[in-house]
């Protein structure tokens, strides 16, 4: 099966292919978001626009993390109050909160000093889902590669909001197999989550990614192409356990009711570094 790769390559991209190539895995990079008729393609890694345009053409499945996934988690694994609602009610905010879209990049993710900062309905869907979390920094941010309810790999990628990539401490790695351990059937079988370590040495999950489009940073990306070509593989290899997690079309504009507190209801913050969902 070959995988399908964006225009542009991110570093993580171009390290997936030479993995992929050691494996005998073809690859193709395609010019634009056009797919030829003749291409045959089981898997991908890329950028949700191009997974969106060119994944149901080939028939190519993509897990991902339910919109309110983070939401629903037990408060012990978040350590803040996190919600998911269209953003028309997060237009309601009059507080400052971490904003961010839960699958995709369509809202920046940032601390807004109020939901006036929010895109507008001339910009955005109102019905588009978005995550409102209290602010919280993180001392240092991990990116842990799942597969089938374990941690496959991982890789320390900031430090005090900073930039810093790295192996994972063993720490995240016990953390990230906890989580699996409560809550890894509210998860599909291929998945990243990054988790993080305040500076008084608790953990909490920051989000959840799409292993299909995600940066690889130092995981070991023998290991994480694992789990990208688990993550977007053929429609009719999705067992019957992954099926609930399956990417729809225009996923990023499907409304949603709200998921935990009104934004009235959040708390006021608990930090001013690392400010991640």
């Amino acid at each position: 099966m070959t995988l399908v790769l964006p225009p542009r390559l991110t570093a993580s991209a171009q390290t997936l292919r030479e993995a992929a190539r050691r494996r005998g895995l073809p690859t193709v990079q395609l010019p634009d978001f056009g797919v030829p008729p003749d291409l045959r393609a089981g898997h991908l890694h890329a950028g949700p626009g191009f997974a969106d345009a060119v994944a149901p053409v080939l028939g190519i499945a993509l897990l991902e993390a339910p919109v309110d996934w983070l939401a629903r988690l037990p408060r012990s694994y978040t350590r803040r109050e996190i919600v998911v609602m269209p953003i028309r009610e997060a237009y309601g905010l009059r507080r400052p909160a971490f904003v961010k879209s839960p699958n995709d990049k369509g809202i920046p993710a940032l601390v807004y000093s109020d939901g006036s900062r929010l895109p507008g309905p001339d910009e955005v869907d109102p019905r588009t889902p978005v995550l409102v979390s209290d602010v919280m920094a993180f001392d240092t941010e991990f990116r842990l590669y799942l597969l089938d309810g374990t941690v496959h790999t991982g890789s320390r990628y900031a430090e005090r909001g900073r930039l810093s990539p790295g192996p994972p401490s063993a720490d995240a790695i016990a953390f990230g197999a906890d989580l699996l351990a409560e809550c890894g059937g509210t998860l599909p079988s291929a998945i990243v989550v990054d988790v993080g370590s305040t500076a008084d040495g608790h953990w909490a999950v920051i989000e959840a990614n799409a292993a299909w489009a995600s940066g690889m940073y130092k995981a070991d990306p023998e290991r994480a192409l694992d789990v990208v070509l688990r993550a977007a593989a053929p429609a009719d290899a999705t067992t019957p356990r992954d099926r609930p997690f399956l990417r729809g079309p225009g996923e990023a504009a499907v409304g949603v009711p709200s998921v935990g507190a009104r934004p009235g209801d959040l708390g006021e913050g608990e930090g001013a570094g690392d400010t991640r969902t």
